[in-house]
């Protein structure tokens, strides 16, 4: 007996609008109009016979039955997607897409690639530094490396390595809030602050009070900039004093200066320049992030898939502790 199957074009067009709540968003991310995404979840709901969304307010809600038949469509989606992957020559095979956030691409992962490339120049490797959440396998993505406390519930999750924040400066700006007993003098220390991470400064100070014995500045005072590497760049330049998440700004980090007897201005510098300092005394804390290789979950990936995610664990290894 045939299968009876509802317009497939719109059932991807659901599936979108279903995860991101918004049909603008949806078209984003599938090079559409919105009015597309619109007129082709209309057509589905037509079949149906059964309104799928709520689009009374702003922001667009599924219904009883577009909740109800979700998780079906992001199955049969699924399944599809990695069946084609599994059995086409042209969909994947000695190809990998990854996808990570641009401050671990830029400071831990590219410059480790070479090894990698020397071990399996026969693999094609693209690394997709947008901030979409990769959705597997949906949109092509063979592996995600993700920042978070904990593992994800969706997906195979393997822990790269823990983060510690350590507080750093301009050689200069560290020696001119250096106290004599060898403290910082967090009343003149002007701080820079991630929008991303916007509670990294509160985690720090209350891991190290018992170190510092100091209080936590008036929050949000300083500058607030909003990615990593926009931080650690403003520190460079002298402008505050940021959180360098180790292990991944490492390579930003050159020993602590002695102070100088009459500190100048900081001269400009290059992002990949080592002329920030860990502030003394005060050390690096533990916190709970952790960056982790996320994989679709449920069956093995294909053996280049498999061989990424060897030499990932491998390049991490040394910081796990």
């Amino acid at each position: 007996m045939s299968l009876r199957l509802p317009p497939l074009a719109s059932l991807r067009l659901f599936e979108a609008a279903a995860r991101h709540a918004s049909f603008k968003q949806a078209a984003e991310e599938l090079g559409l109009t919105p009015s597309a995404v619109s007129h082709g979840i209309d057509t589905l709901e037509t079949w149906l016979g059964a309104p799928l969304f709520d689009r009374s307010g702003r922001a667009v809600t599924l219904t009883a039955a577009g909740e109800d038949l979700l998780p079906y469509v992001s199955e049969g989606l699924s399944m599809i997607a990695t069946g084609a992957h599994r059995v086409s020559p042209l969909l994947g095979a000695r190809r990998i897409r990854v996808s990570v956030a641009p401050t671990f691409a830029r400071r831990w992962l590219v410059p480790r690639l070479g090894r990698f490339r020397g071990r399996h120049p026969e693999i094609d490797l693209h690394v997709d530094t947008s901030h979409r959440q990769a959705v597997f396998p949906l949109d092509g993505v063979d592996l995600a490396i993700r920042m978070g406390p904990a593992p994800w519930p969706s997906a195979r999750s393997e822990l790269l390595f823990r983060e510690a924040l350590q507080p750093v400066a301009h050689p200069d700006l560290a020696a001119r809030l250096s106290r004599r007993e060898g403290r910082i003098d967090w009343a003149r220390a002007p701080l820079i602050h991630v929008a991303t991470v916007e509670n990294d400064w509160a985690a720090w100070f209350a891991a190290a009070a018992s170190a510092t014995g100091e209080a936590l500045p008036p929050p949000g005072r300083g500058l607030h900039v909003d990615t990593v590497d926009l931080a650690l760049e403003a520190a460079a330049q002298g402008l505050g004093v940021a959180l360098a998440r180790l292990p991944l700004c490492a390579d930003a980090l050159s020993a602590p200066a002695p102070p100088s007897p009459a500190p100048a201005a900081p001269a400009p510098s290059s992002p990949a320049s080592p002329v920030l300092s860990p502030l003394a005394g005060c050390p690096p804390v533990p916190v709970r992030t952790g960056y982790w290789a996320l994989l679709p979950s449920g069956h093995e990936p294909r053996r280049e898939i498999a061989a990424f995610l060897r030499w990932l664990k491998g390049e991490a290894a040394p910081f796990m502790t």
